[in-house]
């Protein structure tokens, strides 16, 4: 260190092969407490190219972006790894603007760093508001939004050999699934694309939703269905304070929760927990699995326990692309009265289809699950507005079995809410693969844009506790 200090050639060779020491001696005006041990792993990890594509999930205030945004941008095309393109991603292009103010500032103003390794600043209309050009080595650092195109992309012969995406959600994108279908299919679609052969992905951000484009990138690497490595950093994991320098006691965290103000805000944004907000009717901690159905289960007088298959539907009909999909939620109805369990079906349907299309399709359940039960399934839909069309049209059609469900003066959260205590207490079981969209809209119900198979799935459950199984018993009275 002391070296360093004293001679600029041991000094700029040191920083160019060690991002950490160039963070420390570049950017020292940014370290106001002492690092972390987790900032430490950022370093290691942006500086060692064979952990490939990095993604981060870190507390807000952690510094994430100061590392791997700012320095590391910077640090990738004056250090060893010699990148010639950087590409910054951001939601927005206000974002876009001030991360490039950001850099431009270091460039332009950081004294010790255009001493050792500029000059930087060009007259050229390349230095400006989305794009620094380094003619002297060959390199650009270019920022865009989500917003903007960036297909074909290139600075002279190369395509961006390092991407960084930093913040590309935000609350509002991730309130809908198709607002986050929508993230996912661009940064798969249009940002992974643009890379070469060895361009490296860096994405970071906050825990927004856990279906953001960082959890499902996670779920994927989980899932081994692509490389990368994937890190969490909340402010407290288990007891331990992650900043110590910053947070040395659990006083210093209380004070930066009572700043928020907002517990939900703070639970999210600092120690990485989606919680329920008090307008949720299902938590997802109360789902239950199941791994098969029982079969051939009798009650204490030996006789075997009911089973029938019922099937909740929800019915829209216009297919155009803003509209309701129509929805169907099969069940198998296992036992009687109090001691009833529904067994969710993995062959749920969600999707858009015309009436007759509907009928068609009524028409084949109905066989389907009547050849596995012996008897015809229970159709329950609403009878509301142009639903009540459809019972009547199958009850032509000869589909047996076909009942109907009035919600009265109830709202669809009301009718969610009142499947809650058998969903928590297990008596409703979810199969372990095939019932993923239809959690998602009972957990996220008020912010998902479709809540149709939540509303089937209402119908279902409602209709079964107002008429639940009874089986005839035999019973001998001992006169």
């Amino acid at each position: 260190m002391n070296q360093m200090t004293k001679d600029k050639k041991v000094r700029t060779a040191i920083t160019k092969s060690d991002h950490w020491f160039f963070f420390h001696f570049y950017f020292a005006h940014y370290v106001k407490y002492e690092t972390a041990p987790f900032q430490n792993e950022l370093f290691c990890l942006s500086q060692d190219e064979n952990f490939g594509n990095l993604y981060v999930v870190a507390f807000r205030g952690s510094s994430k972006s100061t590392i791997l945004n700012t320095s590391y941008s910077i640090w990738s095309i004056l250090g060893n790894q010699q990148k010639k393109f950087v590409l910054i991603l951001s939601r927005t292009q206000a974002q876009a603007k001030q991360h490039m103010m950001n850099l431009r500032g270091e460039l332009e103003s950081n004294t010790l760093l255009k001493n050792d390794l500029g000059p930087f600043k060009e007259i050229s209309e390349e230095w400006g508001s989305t794009t620094l050009v380094f003619s002297k080595i060959g390199a650009r650092i270019t920022v865009a939004s989500s917003e903007q195109s960036i297909r074909g992309l290139r600075h002279n012969q190369n395509r961006p050999d390092l991407v960084i995406g930093d913040d590309v959600e935000d609350t509002d994108s991730v309130k809908t699934r198709d607002g986050r279908n929508k993230t996912y299919e661009w940064w798969t679609s249009e940002v992974i694309p643009i890379g070469q052969k060895n361009t490296r992905f860096v994405l970071i951000g906050n825990l927004l939703h856990e279906d953001s484009l960082l959890m499902r990138i996670k779920e994927n690497i989980e899932g081994k269905k692509i490389d990368g490595v994937f890190r969490e950093y909340p402010l407290i994991q288990g007891n331990t304070i992650l900043w110590l320098g910053k947070y040395p006691t659990q006083e210093d965290v209380e004070k930066e929760r009572r700043k928020s103000g907002n517990e939900f805000a703070w639970q999210r944004e600092y120690m990485l927990n989606i919680v329920p907000n008090e307008e949720q009717a299902i938590h997802r901690e109360w789902i239950q699995y199941y791994n098969e159905i029982p079969t051939n289960l009798k009650d204490w007088q030996g006789y075997s326990l009911h089973k029938e298959t019922r099937v909740g539907i929800d019915l829209a009909i216009s297919q155009k692309e803003t509209a309701d999909y129509t929805a169907m939620v099969p069940g198998v109805i296992l036992g009687e009265g109090k001691d009833t369990r529904i067994y969710i079906l993995p062959g749920i349907i969600n999707r858009r289809i015309t009436f007759p299309e509907t009928i068609e399709l009524c028409k084949t359940l109905s066989q389907t699950y009547r050849k596995e039960d012996e008897i015809y399934p229970t159709l329950v839909i609403e009878d509301v507005a142009y639903q009540k069309a459809l019972p009547q049209q199958l009850e032509n059609e000869g589909v047996f079995n076909v009942k109907t469900i009035r919600p009265g003066n109830q709202d669809k959260r009301s009718r969610l809410a009142m499947t809650a205590f058998m969903i928590k207490s297990g008596k409703i079981l979810f199969p372990q693969k095939g019932a993923e969209e239809l959690i998602n809209q009972i957990v996220h119900f008020g912010v998902e844009k479709h809540d149709d198979l939540a509303d089937a799935f209402s119908n279902l459950v409602l209709h079964t506790l107002e008429n639940p199984p009874i089986v005839p018993r035999v019973i001998f009275l001992n006169w």
